[in-house]
């Protein structure tokens, strides 16, 4: 699958319908049947389902519940295409500063209370307050009810890409504090599924929301249950104890599809092995460059990940818009030490290396290990989840790795929100990308946005504000008795219009 995302023309916005539900797989009303209940092994511990909290912006676990429980005003397709969810419609103002969406009429949320424009003013308001990642998509930003069905965006410059942004911004009900945790353990939504059972980190119970607006789920439930261990998550896939399972090293995928019981796909995705050096640290981008040029990423990948990996070759992932090609890093160890000699490199220093995921240990060790080669010492650190990320907004290392997905298909979401120096992410501060990501995010021709990305990506490469090793495809396997699943290229599919094959 290598086809590019149709992206809307932001010269020319389109007035789209709304579609809050994506149909794959066989449409034929014999050959599935309603009810029954998915079981799930997930990759990653869903922790919170606070969609506006400090890391529910950002947290892939967090998402995934979301995208059940809640709607949006604007959701994406499978292949990055914009499409309404809450929003019937949407428009720019002369310069894109200002961004008109009318609702759906009609919607409630699960307890049967109306959902209105006041409801989607107050939760992005309530966003803002609690100033999670999330936010950081929309500084300075203020949201308005025009009526019960309009709300109106103002950005305080014009912004083409709020539409792709608010891919991301959910809706909750009105009078939710920033603070209410007990709200989140049974919250209220207009999402096609309601919250039966959620025990932080280990098991979300879904159950179908009956009062949803849209086209109704066809599973009773789904359960999402955390399996960290690779081993554990493919056995239970194998006994039937789960559906589905994703995220699956390139090594087991040879034998799952001996399994005439599995069905097993792998696809492009949005993500990007990305390790960040922490540049309040590393200030020297000549240290930064070396210690990306003595890790042989392309052999590592080669051997790891021979049919999901590809060697990167820009902060983003092709199918995303604004990935510019760059000139490819290359691996010569030689060259890397004597360049840290030559910097003055600390080599009896240890760099922290955090990581998150058991999945990623063997790359991770990989890299620990070339980098031992040329005598650079390296504290590997694999920590939980929560610890990770409390830890990556802190600063707290020296190289932070994570696989990170750009479910917006919009580099605005991912290069304009974490790189300007207002963001604080990885200690690297520079005026002209600040300047460059500006003009990129007001920009309303394509050509003219990729291109100020492309310049942007330029800079990030260069300046080695980290080391971008691999664009990840994703490998999903399931039950093959399953009908309407579709593989997701962030990693956060949709299981309302998932059903089994009637018997």
């Amino acid at each position: 699958m290598t086809q590019l995302p149709k992206l809307l023309a932001l010269s020319a916005v389109a007035v789209l319908a709304a579609c809050s539900t994506v149909t794959s797989g066989d449409t034929d009303p014999a050959a599935a049947a309603t009810g029954g209940e998915l079981t799930v092994a997930g990759t990653y511990p869903i922790e919170s389902l606070d969609p506006h909290g400090l890391t529910g912006g950002s947290s892939t676990g967090t998402q995934l519940a979301d995208k059940a429980i809640f709607s949006r005003l604007v959701g994406t397709d499978a292949t990055g295409k914009l499409v309404g969810d809450l929003a019937m419609k949407w428009a720019p103002g002369a310069d894109a500063s200002e961004w008109h969406f009318t609702l759906r009429s009609g919607v409630t949320f699960s307890d049967g209370s109306p959902l209105t424009a006041q409801d989607v003013v107050d939760s992005f308001n309530r966003l803002m307050k609690i100033n999670g990642t999330g936010a950081a998509n929309f500084t300075g930003d203020t949201m308005t009810a025009a009526s019960d069905t309009e709300v109106v965006l103002t950005a305080p410059k014009p912004d083409a890409a709020i539409p792709g942004k608010l891919t991301l911004f959910f809706v909750i009900p009105s009078g939710v504090a920033p603070d209410d945790a007990a709200f989140f353990t049974r919250p209220v939504g207009s999402g096609p599924f309601t919250v039966g059972k959620f025990t932080p980190g280990e098991v979300l119970e879904l159950v179908r929301n009956d009062r949803y607006t849209g086209t109704a789920a066809k599973l009773d439930k789904v359960v999402i249950r955390t399996i960290p261990e690779l081993a554990s998550r493919l056995t239970a896939l194998r006994t039937g104890e789960a559906d589905v399972v994703w995220g699956i090293p390139d090594d087991q995928l040879s034998g799952l599809r001996g399994d005439s019981g599995l069905t097993v796909e792998s696809v492009p995705s949005t993500a990007v092995f990305t390790m960040w050096f922490n540049s309040s640290i590393l200030t020297d981008a000549k240290v930064r460059r070396a210690i990306w040029q003595a890790v042989d990423f392309e052999t590592i990948i080669r051997s790891l990940y021979p049919e999901t990996g590809k060697l990167a070759d820009a902060p983003v992932a092709p199918n995303v818009l604004g990935h510019v090609a760059q000139k490819p890093v290359k691996y010569d160890p030689d060259a890397a030490k004597k360049a840290l000699q030559a910097a003055g490199f600390d080599f009896g220093r240890k760099l922290r290396l955090q990581f998150a995921n058991a999945e990623f240990r063997p790359f991770i060790q990989a890299v620990a290990s070339d980098l031992a080669e040329i005598g650079v010492q390296v504290d590997v650190l694999e920590k939980e989840q929560a610890v990770f990320t409390q830890d990556l907004l802190a600063l707290n290392w020296d190289i932070n790795f994570q696989q990170l997905t750009t479910p917006t298909f919009d580099a605005a979401s991912n290069l304009g929100r974490l790189y300007p120096c207002a963001a604080k992410r990885n200690g690297y501060c520079n005026p002209s990308l600040d300047s460059l990501l500006a003009d990129a995010g007001a920009a309303k021709d394509r050509k003219e946005r990729v291109s100020l990305y492309g310049k942007a990506s330029d800079i990030i490469w260069r300046d080695a504000v980290g080391m971008y090793p691999m664009s990840v495809g994703i490998a999903y396997a399931w039950n093959s008795k399953l009908r309407g699943f579709q593989p997701d290229p962030s990693g956060l599919p949709d299981f309302a219009a998932v059903s089994y094959a009637a018997s």
